[in-house]
This record gives C-alpha cells, sequence and structure tokens, in this order.
C-alpha cells in the first residue's frame, strides 16, 4: 500500500459531475487551499495479495458481526444500544424473521504491514457509494486502463437486488431519502442504488420520506399515488426513525412491509456492536479493545457517541491531551474504544471503506484527511491494483 501523486483528467470537474457527484463539502486545507471533495491528483495503490487478505478479512468480520447480533438478541441486551425500550421487541421479531439485507460498509485502519483494524460498522445507511463503485472506476479506465481495482460493487448490487426479487412478494419497490438533506448525497446515492434494483428488473418508485403517507384505514403506507409501499429502501437512520411515532407505525407494518435495511441493522450500525465484538472476540487481530460506558484499562482511546455521524462528538485520550469534535450526539452514551492512531502517508491518513454486499465483500472507496477523525471534510480519493 502506498500513496502516489499523478496529474489529473482534462475537465476532470464535469466529468465527475456527469456521473452524479454534485456534493461534497471542499476538504480541509492542503498548502493553503481547500481540497475538492474527489481528489484525484493522488491515489492508493495495493498489490493484489494486499487486496484478497482485506477481502477474507472483511468477510470474517461480516460473519462475527451476524454472530454478535443473534447473541444481542438472545441475551436482550438492547438497553446497551441507547435504543427506545418499545423497539426492541420488533428488533427482536427482525432478526429471528431474517428480513431481507443489502448492503455495509466497514471503517478500517489498514496500513498494509498489519491486521486491517475495525472502527465502525456503517450497516445501515452508508454513503459514499456512488463514489466507490462509479466514478473511482471511470478514473481508473480513463486513466490506467490496463491496472484492476478492488470494485465489484455495481455487478453485485444488481445480483443481490435480483436474489431479493424471489424472496418479495411484489415486483414495486420504493426509494426513499430525507428532503432536508440540502447536501444532495443522500438524493444521489438513493438514485444509484434505484439504478441497480431497476437493472435487476424492479419496478422503482422514488420520493422523500416526508412525502410517504399512512393509510389510517387499511393501516398501510401509500406513495403520492396512493400505491401500497410493498417493499421500500430508505437512505434514513434507524435511530431516526425510532424516534417518534412515524416509528412505531413502521415497526408496526412490519413484515407486511419490508423496509431495506432491516430493523435488526440498529444493532449492527451502533458504535455498541464494537464492546460486543471486542467481548465474544477478546484479542481478534481484527478488532481493538472496546467498552460500553466505561473506558476499563484503556488509557488513550477515542470515545464515540454510540449513535454518532460523521465523526461528531468524539473525543480522543492520548497521552494526557483531549481532542474534540462538536456536534449533537451522546445523550444516547458513549462507547470507549482503544486510540490506534490512524497511518500517515505524506501527512495524510486514510480510512478504507470496505463494502459488503450480502454476504461478500464488494469494494473499497478511501478518504483521507490531515487530521485523526474522519468527517465531513475528508477527501475522497480512488484506488488501483498495477497489474505488472
Amino acid at each position: 500500500m502506498k500513496r502516489v501523486r499523478g496529474g489529473v483528467r482534462n475537465n476532470w470537474q464535469r466529468i465527475i459531475i456527469e456521473q452524479g457527484l454534485v456534493y461534497g463539502s471542499p476538504g480541509a486545507e492542503v498548502d493553503g487551499r481547500a481540497r475538492p471533495y474527489w481528489d484525484e491528483s493522488v491515489h492508493y495503490e495495493f498489490e493484489m495479495d494486499e487486496i484478497l487478505g482485506l477481502e477474507a478479512q472483511v468477510e470474517v468480520l461480516h460473519s462475527m458481526c451476524l454472530d454478535a447480533c443473534e447473541h444481542i438478541v438472545l441475551t436482550e441486551r438492547f438497553a446497551e444500544f441507547g435504543l427506545p425500550e418499545w423497539s426492541w421487541g420488533p428488533i427482536k421479531e427482525s432478526w429471528h424473521r431474517g428480513d431481507p439485507y443489502i448492503y455495509g460498509r466497514f471503517d478500517l485502519r489498514y496500513d498494509g504491514r498489519g491486521p486491517a483494524k475495525l472502527l465502525e460498522y456503517n450497516a445501515d445507511t452508508p454513503t459514499s457509494l456512488l463514489e466507490a463503485a462509479i466514478v473511482q472506476w471511470h478514473w481508473l479506465t480513463d486513466v490506467y486502463p490496463d491496472d484492476d481495482q478492488w470494485n465489484s460493487l455495481h455487478e453485485k448490487l444488481v445480483d443481490r437486488w435480483t436474489e431479493m426479487r424471489t424472496t418479495l412478494a411484489s415486483s414495486d419497490l420504493h426509494f426513499t431519502w430525507s428532503g432536508a438533506d440540502s447536501s444532495g448525497e443522500d438524493n444521489v446515492t438513493t438514485a444509484y442504488m434505484q439504478e441497480t434494483a431497476a437493472e435487476a428488473g424492479w419496478n422503482t418508485v422514488a420520493l422523500p420520506i416526508e412525502e410517504i403517507g399512512w393509510d389510517t384505514e387499511l393501516h398501510r403506507f401509500v406513495d403520492l399515488a396512493d400505491a401500497t409501499v410493498h417493499s421500500i429502501f430508505k437512505l434514513y437512520p434507524w435511530e431516526w426513525v425510532l424516534e417518534d411515532d412515524f416509528g412505531k407505525q413502521v415497526a408496526g407494518s412490519l413484515p407486511k412491509t419490508t423496509w431495506i435495511e432491516p430493523l435488526w441493522k440498529t444493532l449492527l450500525s451502533n458504535k455498541a456492536l464494537l464492546a460486543v465484538l471486542w467481548e465474544m472476540y477478546p484479542g481478534h487481530p481484527n478488532l481493538l479493545p472496546a467498552y460500553v460506558d466505561d473506558p476499563h484499562e484503556l488509557t488513550d482511546y477515542i470515545r464515540k457517541p454510540k449513535l454518532g455521524r460523521e465523526g461528531a462528538n468524539m473525543t480522543i485520550v492520548n497521552a494526557g491531551h483531549e481532542t474534540a469534535t462538536g456536534g449533537v450526539y451522546g445523550a444516547e452514551g458513549y462507547v470507549y474504544q482503544l486510540f490506534d492512531p490512524l497511518p500517515a502517508f505524506d501527512g495524510m491518513h486514510p480510512v478504507v471503506g470496505a463494502w459488503m454486499v450480502g454476504d461478500s465483500a464488494a469494494g473499497m472507496g478511501i478518504r483521507e484527511t490531515p487530521g485523526l477523525i474522519t468527517d465531513d471534510s475528508s477527501t475522497f480519493v480512488p484506488h488501483r491494483i498495477p497489474t505488472e
């Protein structure tokens, strides 16, 4: 694994916009200038053996997470996850039914010299999907057409949607996101997922989650044409869904209405999962020590809110010094994870986002930052695997 500098394509801004990348906040300043969200002037280069190792490790982590979910449900440890008590029963039922799932993204510390370390699992509403599946692939074919990339995301998403057509009753599939997202990222990511489902043969309808209706007489969700919502993909976090009466309607609609990602994913997208994994697999090479609500023996650690997003409300305690980020999370409680600093490449700190589709590792996206916490100012950079 190494960081490589290179040129950029002519009209690269127009190219990525045409491919749908119309969002992304400017990154942290480098050499006095804010970096673009997408930066193809650098990329990461991997050997095939490294990629094969990462694939195997990610699939092991996925299996461990499913085992952890079974353990959490069996031992009814829901209180540790900061979720409303009324939701515990529906979550348990969702897991026992085996409600279907599509994808997830593991965020990993990886430097090419040792095992990848799990930082967190974005198992419910992972983004940076278009960048990983489409934009960096076209960069590769334009700039390094003879090289390879860890990227089978598009094909595996289409295959996964195709599999699900045999298990769900209706061929109609709705897609939803929040209209309150001003960046456009959720809308574009949802549209891309809709495209992969349509390619798999689904009849698709898209609408913001705020426009989903509830038929009080027939007790069903409906779209703007008053059509029944049989199955729906949501790019909207479960913990937000569960905050009010809408969430109770959603939970009550199961399993008549299929929600994707499923309700049981609330357990895997929660940072408390990190502590359960460490308890179940102490010393595992792909895990860092982690605990709920107390650092225990850790003296250098990062404190993460169980339901935090985009690096918000994190506190790094290292050698007696504290570094913290702001935000609105934390009332639900915290997880304390051993602080293992991200590797440095030319002064930048990359996080490897390793994607799962179904039960298969499907690709990688890398975001890097000059700081030690990956947040919404981090820059996406592509990668390649040289064939010679």
